[in-house]
């Protein structure tokens, strides 16, 4: 019986939340207990009443900066930061000043939207933040004025993507196919490299007649680990691996929990996927998306 092999590379967790309200240190203590290298930090707004002034979403990426530093300070881990307008937050303020305020509140909240885009990319030229994200559009039914006006700044940000020659973590519906073949159209209209755009929370399937160039960032629960197998043999450039951990203490583990990208990625290399795909999924691809790890 051949012995197990144990997986002793990086492991990047692509997609991960901290809260000082949470577990915030100690979970990032836990992903590194078991193996985890690297965090993908993703700014986590506060859904009940988001900024509305470019200072004031200045003020909220910095905490999340100065998270990261505390976590690479205490643990020793690689972080690096994801920063930007999460598109429920958005959709909402587009939904409550439309109705308030007709087309005057759409341009406010429009004018928000850039407000948050440009604070963002105030730290990535700082070097204080290495990506956008996660932006997209919503994920739950909505007025089609509100999926036009989503759909306009997500085409404007990828356009904004391309010039300044940075990644966007995306964060979109969940339908497979037909989400990604919108999602490349845009890309190619603006002339971003579709690499670049992060599919968060991405279903398990990464064959690239399904990605369409762009990377999937695989949410990696325990029903993934067949898909993913069946289909890495067939993807253009890899993927990566997410919890999308949430560090709220209300719902413990949400939506997975600090350990299990490091759990999944040896059961990966159990279930007989070729190293060469983790080596993408924990160093070649985040290097290539955000820069060395910090």
């Amino acid at each position: 019986m051949a012995a197990e092999v144990k997986w002793n590379g990086p492991i990047v967790d692509n997609h991960f939340h901290l809260n000082r309200n949470g577990l915030f240190l100690q979970a990032a203590g836990e992903f590194k207990r078991v193996g985890g290298t690297d965090l993908i930090l993703v700014h986590c707004p506060d859904f009940s009443s988001p900024p509305t002034t470019r200072k004031g979403h200045l003020t909220t990426y910095q905490d999340t900066v100065r998270m990261a530093e505390e976590v690479r300070k205490e643990h020793d881990l690689g972080v690096r930061v994801v920063l930007g307008p999460h598109p429920a937050a958005f959709a909402h303020q587009f939904e409550a000043w439309l109705q308030e305020d007709g087309e005057h509140g759409a341009e406010r909240a429009m004018e928000n939207y850039r407000d948050s885009i440009d604070a963002a990319l105030e730290l990535v030229h700082e070097g204080k933040a290495h990506a956008i994200g996660e932006v997209g559009r919503p994920h739950w039914p909505v007025s089609d004025r509100v999926w036009g006006l989503s759909n306009q700044l997500l085409e404007e940000t990828m356009s904004l993507a391309h010039k300044e020659g940075v990644t966007l973590q995306l964060h979109v519906e969940g339908e497979l196919e037909s989400t990604y073949g919108d999602l490349a159209a845009m890309a190619e209209r603006v002339g971003l490299d579709k690499q670049r755009l992060v599919r968060h929370y991405a279903p398990p399937t990464v064959s690239g007649d399904v990605t369409q160039g762009l990377t999937p960032s695989v949410l990696i629960g325990k029903g993934a680990i067949e898909e993913v197998l069946a289909t890495a043999e067939s993807s253009t450039h890899g993927f990566l691996l997410e919890t999308d951990y949430m560090d709220d203490v209300r719902r413990p583990g949400a939506v997975l929990g600090p350990k299990t990208v490091p759990k999944r990625t040896q059961q990966l290399l159990d279930g007989g996927l070729d190293e060469a795909f983790l080596w993408k999924a924990h160093q070649d691809l985040p290097d290539f998306l955000y820069g060395p790890s910090e």
